[in-house]
């Protein structure tokens, strides 16, 4: 029992001793919620850190961007043997608030944040023979952005009785905007049960659509940055009333193309009465003209009985016409 005393206690002073040998443990500290900062402004990522500063003293920021892993962690400085070393694309903006940290501060000062600087920052103290601890701290940054002028878009059946969607979405805006529709207009909202807003997604459904349901709506996007819209102007259509239009043109056209054929055709009689009978030239070949051998008395005696008087050939032509025929025996 003695000995097993003994024991215990040589392990626990082991246990003391090189827990306060200078050099063996690193403690981190960082805030432990998360940091916003408007864009555009300057930030202080606060480290610290509790250990005696050896020659093998090394510290290191690092950045992920968000949701990837730490190992996939992008260095922005290193502090090591003296001398400060930035690197990576946020060099030029990225500085310690204390130059040379051996003082146990290990802030680091970024400015001029932008968007793509939204992630988390490692602050990582190195002072070897460290076999406690791993000297990590984490800081998630969230750069404030307001929201973009978002895009409103329509689809679906814009028809009475069919169902559309409103669409609204800002391109940018940290954190999360959210959405709401208004009706702009004196004209009476739709009704609670045919409208399904989601803030989150900037989708407005409208179902059971009517015709007072047309007109100008406004989607408002919101952040604790700031505020943006846009609007969308609303058809609905009757596709009733669609018909009996084509219906009445298709009738008016009829009765104009009727209109039109029988005017011509009125016309063309007009013109057929108008123009003048026939005549005949002395050359023409006339049904009733006499055969050569008949005399102009019997051509007269002929016509005389009808009431008309006509001129006998005369004597050259009747004789040359004689000439040309045959003598008869």
């Amino acid at each position: 029992m003695a000995r097993l005393r003994g024991l215990l206690l040589c392990t626990a002073l082991l246990g003391f001793v090189c827990l306060g040998a200078p050099g063996l443990a690193v403690e981190v500290k960082v805030p432990v919620e998360p940091l916003s900062t408007p864009a555009g402004k300057s930030a202080e990522l606060t480290c610290s850190y509790s250990t005696s500063v050896g020659d093998n003293f090394a510290l290191e920021w690092s950045f992920v961007q968000p949701g990837k892993p730490i190992s996939a962690a992008h260095p922005i400085l290193y502090f090591t043997n003296g001398h400060l070393y930035p690197t990576g694309s946020k060099a030029k903006r990225a500085s310690l608030l204390q130059n040379p940290p051996t003082r146990g501060v290990a802030t680091l000062k970024l400015t001029d944040v932008q968007p793509s600087d939204t992630g988390t920052y490692l602050c990582q103290v190195n002072n070897p023979p460290d076999f406690y601890t791993n000297g990590l701290g984490l800081i998630n940054l969230t750069v404030l952005v307001p929201p973009s002028s978002p895009s409103c878009s329509a689809s679906g059946q814009t028809s009475v009785g069919g169902s559309a969607a409103l669409k609204c979405s800002s391109s940018q805006g940290a954190p999360r905007p959210v959405y709401n529709w208004v009706r702009l207009g004196s004209s009476p909202a739709p009704s609670p049960g045919s409208m399904m807003q989601d803030e989150v997604s900037g989708q407005l459904i409208l179902t059971n659509l009517s015709l007072t349901y047309s007109g100008t709506y406004r989607c408002v996007a919101t952040n604790q940055m700031g505020s943006a819209s846009c609007e969308l102007t609303l058809s609905v259509t009757d596709p009733s009333k669609g018909r009996v239009a084509g219906a009445l043109i298709g009738v008016l056209l009829v009765v104009l193309f009727l209109s039109v054929a029988a005017f011509c055709l009125l016309r063309f009689q007009k013109e057929r009465r108008k123009r003048p009978k026939e005549t005949y030239g002395g050359s023409d070949i006339r049904e009733d003209a006499l055969a050569p051998g008949i005399s102009g008395q019997t051509s007269m005696r002929a016509d005389s009985s009808k009431g008309f008087l006509e001129r006998p050939p005369s004597a050259s032509s009747a004789t040359t016409t004689k000439s040309k025929l045959p003598m008869l025996v």
